[in-house]
């Protein structure tokens, strides 16, 4: 038997609950985990309070994120042991996610952990801080360098945000950080940005071109904001989007694309081919400043990621959510 975080839907209606689970109600899958730590995701948010067509069907253990010891194995690439972790992939979706003490997967979805994390500092970085890495190295594919101008940072406080401010910092870059919650303008900064907005410059219907600023962005709200960035981003800039916080629509003209040939870039996360995985933790080995995840962090046992959740959902949460599942 192993705890788990299980979300239901019957008659009874859409639950989560902590529950105990015997290992043969694990899903199919060719390596299983001893899992030690996973996180807490806006979209794992979404699939525990229901807020969000996430779950795709039931019972599911939600959780995108997972690291822990290889405890049993079919597949080449690993033996019982070595340590792993996983982003991605439909995991909490379709397919049992990382918020339980135990998991079942395809070893193809897996990655070795890299020696300079530890399981915690893995999960500190976590999709969120994936999905930042790769978001950078966009902006480098499309030769957005540190001194063709500020990079703008939307959602700054929150996980996606709060890396991608410390990794741009670090390789040089002039960050700007734009948050709805003035209170973190300090942490933002801490982090490396040199300048905190407010959200509410960004979050309404703006003009279709305006003037130019950013060099390069990082967007996880969409909407509005996405649809202003791209209108105030300089001539040939680089505009990478990887969240809808504020909304899926993209209420914006042509006018950015074709007047200033500004490129957008969708970052996509969940089913990104092993070989980019694999470049981006490398480069978050190398790029990010491990001493900023404790400022990043904030850790939390099984139990607790049901109330963290709604929390999670309405900005309440700082930086990243570290689950201890055997807390």
């Amino acid at each position: 038997m192993f705890k788990a975080i299980m979300i239901e839907k019957d008659e009874s209606g859409y639950r989560a609950t902590l529950k105990d689970v015997d290992e043969s109600q694990l899903p199919e899958g060719d390596v299983t985990v001893r899992v030690s730590h996973s996180t807490l995701n806006y979209k794992d948010g979404l699939a525990i309070t229901g807020r969000g067509p996430v779950v795709r069907k039931f019972p599911m253990v939600p959780g995108v994120d997972l690291v822990g010891t290889v405890e049993g194995t079919r597949h080449p690439a690993y033996s019982v042991g070595d340590a792993v972790l996983l982003n991605g992939w439909g995991v909490g979706e379709g397919h049992w996610g990382g918020l339980a003490q135990k998991a079942r997967l395809n070893g193809e979805w897996l990655v070795p952990l890299p020696p300079q994390f530890t399981g915690q500092q893995a999960m500190a970085i976590g999709t969120a801080g994936y999905t930042a890495m790769l978001c950078v190295l966009a902006l480098e594919r499309c030769d957005v360098t540190p001194d063709k101008g500020e990079i703008l940072v939307t959602g700054a406080a929150g996980g996606v945000g709060s890396v991608a401010v410390s990794i741009l910092s670090k390789l040089g870059y002039t960050v700007v950080g734009v948050s709805g919650r003035v209170e973190e303008s300090d942490y933002i900064k801490s982090l490396g940005a040199s300048e905190v907005l407010e959200r509410s410059a960004f979050s309404s219907a703006g003009k279709p071109i305006a003037r130019e600023r950013w060099a390069g962005a990082v967007d996880v709200v969409g909407s509005h904001t996405l649809a202003n960035v791209c209108a105030t981003t300089k001539y040939r800039g680089i505009v990478t989007a990887c969240g809808l916080a504020g909304g899926m629509d993209f209420p914006a003209s042509v006018a950015p694309f074709i007047l200033r040939g500004v490129t957008l870039v969708g970052i996509d996360s969940v089913m990104c081919p092993s070989a980019e995985r694999l470049v981006a933790w490398q480069r978050l080995g190398r790029d990010l400043d491990t001493s900023k995840l404790n400022l990043i962090t904030n850790e939390i046992g099984l139990a607790e990621t049901i109330p963290m959740a709604s929390r999670l959902l309405d900005g309440l949460v700082r930086g990243r959510v570290v689950v201890d599942v055997n807390a």
